[in-house]
This record gives structure tokens, C-alpha cells and sequence, in this order.
């Protein structure tokens, strides 16, 4: 359609549709709702073909909101260069064009004070729902969106204090599954690399599971190593320090057992970031034969992971996502059932890097 005067296209109207089927608008409104029972079948025809003939497009939005909804829910991601979150995320897409949201993503690039922004403006834009994979968003942050609020959906980590469902891995029993793994295959001493555990909750979780697998081996060596990855400084020094303790263990183990024998010491990497920085730091030092001084073991299995013969611990990523959106979509709707936590298991896909 256009406009007197003007080439300019005009979308069609409710109106327009009414006038072009011969009928007012309520019957306009009840066949776009489905209310299909109370128009006679010649009415129904008539409509169909006038929205047809017009290529009316309603306005969802407008409809929504008359109802008080308008089918968009917010995800907010903390880094979105994470294969992890990429993956979480074609999930969520899934979800959602299965049940009928459309997601509003917020990249906060790892920056609290960001986190906090896309959370408020979220809100301002009246999102039915929130999934929140954060860096460090704190229960006073999320209070407005969390009990009491707009619905959450907590990804990989809760928030201390706030009561909401959480969906993510199973990190007792992946970080078990890692460790007795590296145990059979003979490693003498393993190093558990995180970033900085304390303010998030699926690294406290990796990092605690790992010394109670140990428990269980008195014969195998752990310690944690923490690697700040946003800090090139503290980073290189951590590097140096633990190249240092590699090389003493090495020069120990080859007099013990003679050179040339299977490495004995692993690194258990606690996500895809730390094993990447591990990777590369070790190819850099020692060449691409870095695997026959030390293993590498990640939870997380990035592409690049089979390239290198990396051992990993596989997260369901896209079932998270998707389940995340589902129970999103149950809050929605009125479930009133406790808070919930959705602990998926983790696959180990095992390579080069670990066998002996």
C-alpha cells in the first residue's frame, strides 16, 4: 500500500483488513488470537484472503504488550569470545524459536560494572525474563530480576544469596571424572590451573572437587596453580614461576627413572581460556613436542582441542542452553516450585595428551 501522494509504502493496517474483508476490527482481533470457534467459516475465508491480498503483518510487539507480554527475554553473557558462551548460546536460540522468545543478547566483555548496566536495561525494556551467564553480577544487582522480579535463569554459576534456578555442569562429577583419569593413567603429579575461584562459584566448585578426588589417591601429587589471565604481568610471572617447578620435577623424575620416559606430570585445566593459555605458553617454550614433558587436560573441548590431541572433559553446552530457556519458559507461565539446580554430565574425550 502507499500513501496519497508519496511512492512510499505503507504496511497495512488492522483497519485495512477490516475494510477489506467487509467486517470490523474485533473479528480481526479474534481470528489473529485464535479465537477461531466464534467466526462463521465464510467470515474466517474472508479474512485469510484480505490478510493475504494486504501481506498484513500484525505488530508483535503491540500485541504483547496488550496481553502483558511481549516474548523477549534477555540473556546476558560474559564473554562471548568463550567458545563455551557461543555454544550455551545456539541452545538458547533453539529454545527459543521453539517456544516463541526472542533473545535479547547483552555482551558485558567480562566487565562487571557493563553486567550491571545490561541488567538494568533490560528491565527498562520489559523482558518476560532474564538467563544470566556472569562474570561477577551480584545478588544486589540481580534482585531486581531475580525472586520477586523479573524471572532468572542462572548459567555455570550461582550468586550468593539469590534463590533462582541454575543450569549448568556437573562439576563434582566432571572434575572426579577428569582426575581419576589422569590417576589410571599414571600421573604422579597433577596441577590443577584455574583463574582466580573465589568470586565465581563453577570455579570454587572445580577447584574444591579436584583436592577431594585426591583424597582418594595418597600417592598422586595436587596442588592449584591460579592463572590471571586479564593481567599479561601477573601472568607471564605465574608462567615463569610454573615453568620453574615443571623443569625441577622433570630433571627429578628423568635421574629417578632414566630421560626419555612418558611425561609424569599433568596440568587439569579448569576451562578452555587456561588450557588455551597453557597450550600456547608450552608450544612457545618447548616446540610442538611440549606433550612429551607434560599433559594437558581441559574441561571444555574447543575445536582447537582435537587439533592439538588435547584431552577433555565435553560440556553438554547446547542441552544447558536449551534447558535454561525451558525453565525460563516454566517461570513465565506461573511455576511456583522451589528454585531448582540442573546439573548436566560431562563426557570425557580422551587424546594423545593423556595416554601413555
Amino acid at each position: 500500500m502507499s500513501t496519497p501522494g508519496s511512492g512510499a509504502p505503507r504496511r497495512a493496517t488492522i483497519s485495512d483488513v477490516a475494510r477489506e474483508a467487509g467486517t470490523g476490527k474485533t473479528s480481526i482481533s479474534r481470528y489473529l488470537n485464535g479465537e477461531l470457534s466464534v467466526l462463521s467459516p465464510q467470515l474466517r475465508a474472508r479474512i485469510e484472503a484480505a490478510i493475504e491480498r494486504l501481506d498484513y503483518q500484525p505488530n508483535q510487539m503491540a500485541r504483547g504488550l496488550k496481553r502483558g507480554r511481549n516474548r523477549l527475554i534477555g540473556m546476558l553473557v560474559a564473554d562471548l569470545t568463550n567458545p563455551y558462551s557461543v555454544e550455551v548460546l545456539q541452545g538458547v536460540e533453539a529454545a527459543c524459536h521453539a517456544l516463541g522468545y526472542m533473545p535479547l543478547i547483552c555482551h558485558a566483555a567480562n566487565e562487571v560494572d557493563m553486567e550491571r548496566r545490561f541488567l538494568q536495561l533490560l528491565t527498562t525494556y520489559r523482558v518476560e525474563g532474564v538467563i544470566v551467564n556472569a562474570l561477577g553480577v551480584s545478588e544486589e544487582t540481580l534482585r531486581p530480576v531475580g525472586d520477586g522480579g523479573i524471572p532468572a535463569v542462572l548459567v555455570d554459576r550461582s550468586v550468593d544469596g539469590l534463590v533462582t534456578d541454575m543450569v549448568g555442569l556437573d562439576n563434582e562429577g566432571a572434575t572426579t571424572l577428569a582426575t581419576r583419569h589422569l590417576v589410571e593413567r599414571g600421573f604422579e603429579h597433577v596441577w590443577f590451573v584455574v583463574q582466580p575461584f573465589e568470586h565465581i562459584s563453577s570455579r570454587r566448585q572445580r577447584e574444591a572437587a579436584f583436592h577431594r578426588a585426591l583424597e582418594q589417591y595418597p600417592q598422586v601429587s595436587g596442588r592449584t596453580v591460579v592463572l590471571e589471565l586479564g593481567d599479561a604481568d601477573e601472568l607471564a610471572q605465574t608462567l615463569s614461576g610454573l615453568d620453574a617447578e615443571l623443569d625441577a620435577a622433570i630433571a627429578a623424575h628423568e635421574q629417578r627413572e632414566g630421560a626419555g620416559r612418558a611425561p609424569h606430570v599433568a596440568l587439569f585445566a579448569a576451562n578452555g581460556p587456561v588450557a588455551l593459555a597453557l597450550a600456547r605458553h608450552l608450544n612457545q617454550r618447548h616446540g610442538p613436542d611440549w606433550q612429551k614433558r607434560v599433559a594437558l587436560l581441559s574441561i571444555d573441548d574447543p575445536e582447537w582441542a582435537e587439533l592439538a590431541g588435547i584431552t577433555t572433559i565435553r560440556q553438554p553446552t547446547y542441552d544447558i542452553g536449551y534447558r535454561a530457556v525451558e525453565f525460563l519458559h516454566q517461570r513465565i507461565d506461573g511455576e511456583q516450585a522451589s528454585a531448582r539446580d540442573c546439573l548436566l554430565p560431562g563426557v570425557l574425550i580422551e587424546r594423545a595428551s593423556t595416554m601413555r
